[in-house]
């Protein structure tokens, strides 16, 4: 385990290199036994956010059949992963789990952290799979050993497009689920089991986005842009993701009455987001541009930054980096059949490819120039990627206001105003399904959901 106590800065590096990455809601306790249970959409990265988020060191479950792959097994091993025996890899090893709970077990007996998801696989469906009992059990069985019921924190995990770099990565962390009632029953219960399961369940499902089908993602979220844009909504990373949750609810909800208002709302929320799409806009920005003159300041704000930050860092980048970028790409797409490997393939092929780039360079920069400019090139390098990155993401989003300022020059006058109007319009007609829904939410026997939480 000679990697775990710096596994969480590694990971930290890896996580906000990779992706856009923001961590919100409950703190993490420093100092105290913890269970972390997370949605698994994205194979091996998902534990490294899980544990850059966390800030501290955490051991996780995983299936023993990693242990044994020759190119990762030593990692696992080296951060004190603890194996779990699966039915389908070998029926024959399952009465192993029980070193791995006595494992678990002494982890938290210590104070110290650990992670599972309740899921047991990886998988890219659009809603979580129905829960395993093992993360139940494991903190059942560990109150005896604790003596207390310790913190079990919901950590959701979610992504625009998981496989993609740089894209933005949400971690937030929900409140504890509450188990002080039945933490004593232990692990023979089979009621308490369950139970435990059913809120660890309901925790997770409140820290992330479960659609019926991938389809409905744009819509859900052009929904909420709207709803966020014309209402002016709170911006904090946990509203939005109650946002999206009740889109979608009110979607599934919609799906089930026959009322053409509401069908034919879903319909104009579909086709406004397709022409945001083709116009690059979002609905927050088809609402700032009402003012001319905000726009017109944002542009000459950054306009020093496109000329000046944007284009010789992007050029001097791109032509240093190109190759191992291409490289990685082409392994990836090589050797990630599935969608939820993708990353973690990149991230494994991207390691090694970039960090023998690197070497190479500085060697040749050592043999010809010499023994300092070498070394300086091996420790500026890295550097310069990172610093570069960021200037050439800055860079995007400041052409991208260019963009946006010569759209409003050119089509105001029938394009946005139609589009400004159109949406506004829209915002009006999902406030009236929200009092529909939430009227409904409030009837006996119905799902209850928290509309105030949004508005």
């Amino acid at each position: 385990m000679w990697l775990l106590p710096a596994f969480s800065r590694v990971s930290n590096v890896i996580s906000r290199v990779f992706y856009r990455m923001t961590v919100a809601g409950h703190a993490v306790p420093a100092r105290t036994p913890l269970l972390l249970v997370a949605n698994h959409s994205n194979s091996l990265l998902d534990p490294a956010l899980v544990i850059a988020a966390a800030g501290r060191p955490v051991r996780f479950l995983a299936k023993a059949t990693l242990f044994a792959n020759p190119l990762i097994g030593w990692v696992f091993r080296a951060v004190g992963a603890i194996p779990v025996y699966r039915r389908a890899d070998d029926p024959a090893l399952l009465k192993r789990n029980v070193d791995t709970f006595r494992a678990a077990h002494a982890v938290l007996a210590g104070a110290g952290a650990v992670g599972i998801f309740p899921e047991g696989y990886s998988h890219r469906d659009p809603s979580i799979a129905p829960l395993k009992t093992g993360a139940a059990r494991l903190a059942l069985g560990a109150f005896a050993t604790c003596g207390t019921a310790f913190p079990i924190l919901p950590v959701g995990l979610l992504f625009r497009d998981p496989s993609r770099f740089r894209t933005g990565a949400l971690v937030l962390i929900g409140d504890p689920v509450p188990w002080e009632d039945i933490a004593a029953a232990g692990v023979q219960d089979a009621d308490a089991v369950r139970e435990l399961t059913r809120r660890i369940d309901a925790a997770l499902r409140a820290v992330t986005v479960n659609l019926e089908r991938w389809e409905d993602a744009s819509m859900v979220e052009c929904a909420e842009g709207i709803y966020a844009a014309e209402f002016g909504a709170a911006t904090d990373p946990a509203d939005w993701v109650v946002r999206l949750r009740y889109a979608t609810e009110a979607l599934a909800w919609l799906r089930t009455i026959d009322d053409p208002r509401w069908t034919s709302l879903a319909k104009d929320v579909r086709h406004h987001a397709r022409l945001l799409r083709l116009l690059q806009l979002r609905p927050i920005d088809l609402h700032r541009l009402r003012s001319d003159g905000g726009a017109t300041r944002r542009v000459r704000r950054r306009l020093p930054l496109v000329v000046l930050l944007g284009i010789m860092p992007t050029l001097v980048a791109s032509a240093v980096f190109w190759v191992p970028y291409r490289l990685t790409r082409i392994a990836a797409k090589a050797f990630s059949p599935r969608p939820d490997v993708r990353s973690t393939t990149k991230v494994l092929c991207g390691v090694p490819i970039f960090g023998l780039w690197i070497v190479a360079l500085s060697v040749l920069v050592w043999r010809y120039t010499g023994l300092i400019a070498g070394l300086a090139t091996l420790l500026l390098l890295p550097v310069g990627a990172l610093v570069s990155l960021r200037l050439l993401e800055r860079w995007r989003d400041a052409w991208r206001e260019v963009g946006h300022m010569r759209l409003l020059l050119r089509k105001r006058s029938e394009l946005l105003q139609g589009l400004q109007t159109r949406q506004h319009e829209i915002a009006v007609r999902l406030q009236a399904l929200s009092d529909a829904f939430v009227t409904r939410t409030r009837q006996p026997g119905a799902r209850r959901f928290d509309a105030g939480a949004i508005r």
